[in-house]
C-alpha cells in the first residue's frame, strides 16, 4: 500500500561569493595578505595606492564606483565594440604594484627571516662526520627519515629492513640496521633514535658525566622503571637500601631529561615565527581604544585603465567576435575587483564590530588585566550584540590575535563558560581554573592535594565543584594527578 507525505523542508544555500567571504573573515592578518597578494596577480583591474589623477576624495569602499556608470556592463552592445586599436601588444595595461599600502603612522609588524635548520637534516649533517659505507648511509639515511617529530624511531626493525627493501632495493639486515642505529643514538640531541621513553631516558643518562647519582639514575630506569614511573619511593628506598636525599639526586638528574629530544627543534622552529596581532586594544585617558592592524585595511580601487578600456570599447563601432570575449573578460575582471574591494571591506567591518564588542563585554578585564575579572563569554553572546551569526563570530575569535597592555593573546581565551559560585553569582569557568591551579602550586609537594580535596577547598571559598569537574580541569590545565605531583 502506497502513502503519501508532505514533507517540508527549509534549507538555505550560501552563494560562492558569501563562502568566499567567510574565508576572508577567518583569515588572520599574515594569511590575509597572501591571500590579497594572490588577488593581485589573478586580477590585473584590482589596483593598491591611491589613484594618481583624483587621490579618490570618496571612500575608496564606496559602492558607486565609476564603472557603474555603465549600468554595469550587462547591457553592453558587443556588437558596436573594437577592441583591436586600444589593447596593447600584450593586451595588459600598465597598473601599480608597489603602492604603499600603510600610513606613516601604523605599527608595522616584520617577520624574522631566519631559516633555521630543521631537525632531520641536523641529523643528517651530523651524519656526515663518520665514515660510512654507500650502503651504511643509505641506511642511516633511511633511519634519519623514519625518526618522528619528537626524536622516537616508533617502527620494528624488521619491518624498516622490508621497508628499504621494497621501496629503495636496499636489501640488508637487521644486525645491520641495530648496528647504524646506535650510530644515529649517539647524536645531538642525547635520545634521538630512541625507540621508547625508557630507551629515550637511558641514552640521555648515558651521555652524562658518570657520577654517584647518574649511575644509581640509569640503574632505576634500567630496572626499575615502573616503580619510578609509578613514584612508589619507599619502595625505591627499600630495593636499594639508600637515604631519601641519595633518591632525590638520583630522581632531580632523571627529571632533567627531556622526553621529546625533537622538540628541542621544534620549539626552535617556532620562536622564529612572530605572531601579527590583528588587533591593538590601548587605555587612552583611562578608556578603552581599539584598532585595527593597518595591514588588514589595504588602499583598493579599480584600474581606470580598465574602465576607460570598456567606455573606449562601448563607443566603438567595429565589431568581431574576439572584441566581444574581450569585453567579457574585461567586464569580469571588473566585477571581480570591485567584489573583492566590497568584501574587503565587510570583513574590516566585521572583524572591527566583533573585536569591539569583546572588549567592551570584558571592559573590567581590558582595563586592569586581572584575569578573575574576566566574565564568562560564549560566542552566542558576542553574537547577540553584533547581530552577527555565531559561526561569524567563531571565525573572528579563533584566528585572530589581539595586542592588549597585558600582552598578545588569540581572542578565543577569554571566551570561557560559566557557573554559580555559592552567592547565586555567574562566574567564570577561567577565574575557577586559575585559583585551581594557584592551589595546585602552593600545595605541599611532600603530600600533593588528591581531587576531591582540592573540590573541598574551592567549596570553602565558595566555588561548590564536584571532583570530576575539578579533574577535568586539571586535565585542561595539563596538570597531572596528585600521585604523579609527589616530590621525595
Amino acid at each position: 500500500m502506497l502513502k503519501q507525505f508532505l514533507n517540508l523542508k527549509l534549507s538555505q544555500k550560501l552563494s560562492p561569493q558569501q563562502i568566499q567571504l567567510m574565508k576572508l573573515i577567518q583569515l588572520p592578518t599574515q594569511a590575509f595578505e597572501q591571500r590579497l597578494k594572490e588577488e593581485m596577480i589573478e586580477n590585473p583591474a584590482l589596483e593598491t595606492g591611491k589613484d594618481e589623477e583624483e587621490l579618490y576624495e570618496k571612500d575608496e569602499f564606496d559602492n558607486n564606483d565609476e564603472y557603474d556608470d555603465y549600468e554595469g556592463s550587462e547591457n553592453i552592445d558587443t556588437d558596436e565594440i573594437n577592441i583591436d586599436e586600444y589593447l596593447s601588444n600584450d593586451e595588459t595595461p600598465e597598473y601599480k604594484l608597489q603602492a604603499n599600502n600603510y600610513s606613516d603612522d601604523d605599527e608595522q609588524y616584520s617577520s624574522p627571516l631566519a631559516a633555521p635548520t630543521t631537525f632531520h637534516q641536523d641529523l643528517i649533517n651530523q651524519l656526515n662526520t663518520f665514515i660510512l659505507t654507500d650502503e651504511e648511509r643509505e641506511i642511516a639515511e633511511f633511519l634519519v627519515g623514519s625518526i618522528d617529530d619528537d626524536g622516537y624511531l616508533r617502527r620494528d626493525v624488521q619491518d624498516i629492513v622490508d621497508d628499504m627493501a621494497f621501496t629503495q632495493g636496499i636489501y640488508t639486515k637487521e644486525k645491520t640496521v641495530e648496528k647504524i642505529l646506535h650510530i644515529i643514538q649517539d647524536l645531538d640531541p642525547a635520545g634521538v633514535g630512541a625507540r621508547n621513553l625508557h630507551e629515550c631516558l637511558l641514552l640521555q643518562l648515558r651521555h652524562k658525566t658518570p657520577t654517584e647519582s647518574v649511575d644509581l639514575a640509569i640503574d632505576i630506569i634500567q630496572n626499575e622503571f615502573d616503580a619510578f614511573t609509578k613514584k612508589h619511593y619507599e619502595k625505591l628506598l627499600a630495593h636499594y637500601e639508600i637515604s631519601k636525599d641519595q633518591l632525590k639526586k638520583a630522581v632531580e638528574e632523571i627529571e632533567k631529561l627531556n622526553p621529546k629530544p625533537g622538540g628541542v627543534y621544534d620549539s626552535q622552529s617556532r620562536a622564529v615565527e612572530q605572531i601579527v596581532p590583528d588587533f591593538a586594544i590601548r587605555i587612552v585617558d583611562g578608556e578603552l581604544e581599539l584598532t585595527l592592524n593597518g595591514r588588514n585595511a589595504p588602499t583598493l580601487h579599480v584600474s581606470k585603465d580598465y574602465q576607460e578600456m570598456l567606455q573606449t570599447y562601448k563607443d566603438s563601432r567595429d565589431k568581431s567576435n574576439s572584441q566581444k570575449d574581450a569585453v567579457q573578460f574585461i567586464k569580469q575582471k571588473l566585477d571581480s575587483a570591485k567584489w573583492f574591494i566590497d568584501a574587503i571591506r565587510q570583513r574590516q567591518e566585521t572583524l572591527f564590530v566583533t573585536m569591539n564588542a569583546i572588549m567592551h563585554f570584558q571592559q573590567d578585564y581590558f582595563l586592569d588585566g586581572e584575569e578573575t575579572k574576566l566574565k564568562p563569554m560564549i560566542l552566542k553572546d558576542v553574537a547577540d550584540m553584533v547581530g552577527l551569526d555565531i559561526s561569524t563570530v567563531s571565525r573572528v575569535a579563533n584566528s585572530k590575535y589581539v595586542d592588549t597592555p597585558y600582552g598578545t593573546k588569540l581572542i578565543k581565551e577569554y571566551f570561557s563558560e560559566s557557573m554559580k559560585n555559592d552567592q547565586g553569582e555567574d562566574v567564570s569557568t577561567l577565574e575557577i581554573k586559575k585559583i585551581l591551579k594557584t592551589i595546585i602550586e602552593e600545595e605541599d609537594k611532600h603530600k600533593p592535594l588528591p581531587d576531591d580535596q582540592l573540590a573541598d577547598i574551592l567549596k570553602e571559598k565558595g566555588y561548590p565543584i564536584a571532583r570530576r569537574t575539578i579533574a577535568k580541569y586539571r586535565d585542561l590545565l595539563d596538570i597531572p594527578v596528585a600521585r604523579m605531583r609527589k616530590k621525595i
